[in-house]
């Protein structure tokens, strides 16, 4: 196994860590696939409001490419299709009758799966309508089913603020997950890298013996867990045309589940946290379910903001929103409705602060309760040299963020804009003094590059 010490970045240490319990959730009243979620998606709509469907029921496929669906998570009646403005497609909403109805596929044993061929396995995840979970790099977008990966990259952590721990999401899931990964290397026509946490923890549930696996223990803060990261110390990717895969752990065991019991099984462990609120816990639940079955009656009562993902890099959601289809977790953090008098004047023992302008930081192991405040305001972005403290990766972000600005696409590509997405500059987005939105600008800069292309 190689080892990668990684000594750029930063722990934010943000009060809700989660408790490592396992509990059922609500049984969801709706569930939803929000085609909007996956980027380079053009959908064009399968279903009606009325329809029933089953699991595996195909809902959208892409209107260039009939293989490339997204599939049903329940079975039951759509209930709902939403648009927005220009009739984009937002949501497709479904109501479970509770029968679990789904799709047949073939089944095999865990033993098989290495012997299988890659027109068999990707036949059989495009039917099922999961090959979303998959994203295709760079760009960030759906995976194109007509190009074979030159690797593919899981990451077995995440090291984000309040994230997950995936042994216990892996659990009683380890032969799904082995299931996965085998079948991940029949896509690829080089290795599936997997990325592990190498700080004392048992890794025995993620180890996949097959020649076409690496193991690779990474230790360090964030971003060591994210998966762009790790692609850049194993093989970086080295132009546009340079395709991999990429996919996180729960990904990976719903895709060993399609080949071991030959259906798609949307079951899904999603961790709740955040000191907005009051149960923090791993539920189980399913692809695609509500927030209000997470969080319904379980948080503070005051103004909260709720987010699926991470607070550095994961999406706003309402109330009646819904978890996304590669969401590991919902943060839920309270919602600042007022400015803070003299907070600036204030020495700051429950702030964190990155650049120590605060006495926190002084206190071993304090754990600080964040909410939404900016912390400051948009100004001139200015030389600091803060952004490669942060970033472990032989990239300048500043660089690459004004060339953008310029539209200067040359500079780009010599700055390393195809190996980032907006995950892997989200802690220099955290720490810039300037309060430049950098994970927006690093997008329009993609989809500039990808336009041109």
């Amino acid at each position: 196994m190689a080892e990668y010490r990684l000594r750029r970045g930063y722990d934010i240490r943000l009060e809700g860590q989660p408790d490592e319990e396992i509990v059922q959730a609500a049984t969801p009243e709706r569930v939803a696939i929000k085609p909007n979620e996956f980027r380079g998606l053009k959908p064009r709509l399968l279903v009606r409001e009325g329809d029933a469907v089953r699991i595996g029921t195909p809902l959208v496929h892409h209107k260039n490419n009939e293989a490339l669906t997204i599939s049903a998570p329940a079975s039951g009646r759509v209930s709902a299709i939403n648009r927005g403005k220009r009739r984009v497609l937002e949501s497709i909403v479904i109501e479970p009758d509770g029968k679990n109805e789904a799709l047949s596929f073939p089944s095999y044993e865990l033993s098989q799966l290495a012997g299988l061929d890659r027109q068999t396995v990707l036949k059989q995840i495009c039917d099922a309508g999961i090959l979303a979970l998959f994203t295709q790099r760079p760009f960030g977008t759906l995976p194109n089913p007509e190009v074979t990966p030159r690797d593919i990259f899981v990451s077995g952590f995440s090291s984000a603020p309040l994230a997950p721990n995936t042994r216990v999401m892996v659990g009683e899931h380890a032969n799904a997950f082995k299931a996965g990964i085998l079948a991940a290397t029949c896509l690829t026509s080089g290795k599936v890298h997997l990325g592990l946490h190498g700080k004392g923890r048992d890794l025995s549930a993620f180890f996949v013996d097959h020649e076409k696996v690496r193991n690779h223990s990474f230790i360090g803060p964030h971003p060591a867990g994210n998966v762009g990261v790790q692609i850049h110390h194993i093989d970086a990717i080295r132009g546009r045309n340079d395709k991999v895969w990429t996919a996180n752990v729960q990904d990976m065991i719903l895709l060993g589940y399609l080949f071991l019991e030959g259906r798609v099984n949307p079951n899904r462990i999603v961790a709740v946290a955040g000191s907005g609120a009051t149960s923090r816990k791993y539920y189980k639940t399913q692809l695609g379910a509500p927030l209000a079955s997470l969080l319904e009656g379980k948080v503070i009562d005051a103004p909260v903001r709720y987010i699926t993902g991470d607070v550095l890099s994961g999406r706003k959601q309402p109330a009646d929103g819904f978890v996304g289809y590669h969401d590991l977790m919902v943060t839920v953090i309270p919602e600042a409705t007022e400015p803070e008098f003299i907070g600036w004047m204030l020495p700051g023992m429950n702030k964190e602060s990155f650049h120590r302008a605060y006495v926190g930081h002084l206190i071993p192991g304090k754990r600080f309760r964040a909410d939404t405040r900016l912390g400051g305001g948009h100004r001139a972005m200015v030389a600091t040299g803060y952004y490669e403290e942060v970033l472990p990766m032989d990239v300048y972000p500043q660089f690459l963020v004004k060339s953008i600005l310029a539209e200067d696409f040359d500079e780009m590509e010599g700055l390393g804009i195809y190996e980032l997405l907006e995950e892997d500059i989200a802690l220099c987005e955290y720490i810039c003094p300037s309060k430049t939105e950098m994970q927006s600008i690093l997008r329009q800069g993609i989809a500039m590059i990808e336009k041109e292309g």
